[in-house]
């Protein structure tokens, strides 16, 4: 369905499962929700609840978003929305964030990234368009997110890719730890 500003699909992955799944974003639920905080709020409301109490239970859910206007030339459209339940306060959260990363996203054809489950081991997400994939990240644990950042751009060898980590706090389970990105382009 891309039109109209969305790409048409929405990424699911599932940490413990291991699966990754690609379904189609219907045009009437893009109306309806427009992108970035509302597809955030809907989507965490249908696969979240008021039922799980605790942020941390892998039952939560990490949702990127981008709008309709991610990666035009329309001031402020660089936007990338993140919406969970907060582990500092275990309600709805969410975090606005710019830079390249979201374009990316929205360029790969993916209007929504849902992450969920807990990996057995520390591990990060590689999407180069249609390859989606689980990757090992036991050589990145305990690393700044400059260090993550650059080891990844390094492993991958393309400098010009966009990566949207934690980095120590958030691997100590710091309820304020952030997810970051560094945008880089060479």
């Amino acid at each position: 369905m891309p039109t109209f500003g969305w790409s048409g699909a929405i990424l699911t992955v599932d940490l413990t499962t291991g699966s990754i799944n690609k379904e189609a974003l219907s045009l009437d639920y893009a109306r309806k929700w427009l992108g970035g905080e509302g597809f955030g709020a809907k989507l965490l409301w249908d696969l979240v609840g008021p039922e799980v109490r605790d942020a941390l239970d892998p039952a939560n859910v990490i949702i990127y978003t981008t709008g309709p206007l991610t990666g035009t030339i329309a001031p402020g459209s660089g936007r990338l929305e993140i919406v969970t339940k907060s582990p500092l306060t275990n309600i709805f959260g969410d975090s606005s964030s710019g830079g390249h990363f979201a374009p990316e996203l929205k360029n790969a054809g993916y209007d929504v990234l849902v992450i969920r489950g807990k990996a057995s081991k520390p591990v990060y997400l590689w999407i180069d368009d249609d390859a989606v994939e689980i990757r090992d990240a036991s050589a990145l644990w305990g690393k700044t997110v400059s260090e993550t950042d650059k080891l990844i751009k390094d492993q991958v060898g393309d400098r010009n890719i966009q990566v949207s980590c934690i980095g120590p706090a958030g691997e100590r389970l710091v309820k304020f730890a952030i997810l970051h990105s560094i945008t880089t382009l060479e």
